[in-house]
């Protein structure tokens, strides 16, 4: 699963990591929640931009937005078969950029949130796939989910869910909109490797989505 996550990295980086031909102008974010817009970088011809997206997919037979609220993430597993997500992933595919992302792990009677990101501190690329919605005033809401994945070694102690984290190389892939046939993207769902990341607790501020400060993702004192 993947309920939270921060992108904080400069512009120039996030440009030139995910092939965007304009700089993104973005604010530094330490706490995304479900519900509120996050960046997406989706193909645009022969380049990629940047948007921003409502996190939470809302199929576009939806009567009413608040079902999106529930699917913030989208299991690869069920992909070819879910209504809601079968014709996105094979038309509609993003890379939703990421510094890190949080997990919360059962501990007695209250849960412990931890910070993943990777061990390298380069930035993340999450598989996602996104959705337009038409609202009842007429005009159009975009909308996107996280696919996930089986849990690697590593996040295995905390929890049995991870999102699918792209491989660099695998972006063109992803975002190529030729590729309709699910089964060309097997291959990408296979959990990150564990070496290639690293976790800390950090302090339950995260719990609220009105904490949205680089205090989020320090090390919380053992």
């Amino acid at each position: 699963m993947c309920g939270r996550f921060a992108l904080y990295f400069p512009d120039e980086l996030l440009a030139e990591i995910f092939g965007l031909p304009e700089l993104p102008g973005l604010i530094h974010r330490y706490n995304i929640a479900p519900t509120q817009a996050a960046a997406v970088v989706r193909s645009s011809g022969k380049t990629h931009k940047l948007d921003l997206l409502r996190w939470g997919l809302v199929p576009s037979w939806a009567k009413e937005i608040s079902g999106g609220n529930r699917m913030i993430n989208a299991r690869n597993e069920s992909l070819p078969d879910k209504p809601a997500f079968r014709n996105a992933v094979r038309f509609r595919r993003c890379v939703v950029p990421a510094s890190g992302f949080y997990e919360w792990k059962p501990e007695g009677s209250h849960k412990v949130p931890y910070y993943i990101r990777l061990s390298d501190g380069a930035p993340m690329g999450f598989a996602g796939i996104w959705e337009a919605w038409k609202t009842h005033e007429g005009s159009f809401l975009e909308t996107f989910a996280i696919l996930t994945t089986s849990a690697n070694p590593l996040i295995a102690t905390i929890h049995d869910r991870m999102p699918v984290i792209l491989h660099p190389d695998a972006y063109a892939l992803w975002l190529d909109k030729d590729v309709s046939n699910p089964k060309q993207l097997q291959s990408l769902y296979l959990p990150y490797p564990a070496d290639l990341l690293t976790l800390h607790p950090v302090s339950t501020l995260v719990n609220s989505p009105r904490n949205d400060h680089p205090a989020c993702i320090e090390p919380e004192p053992s």
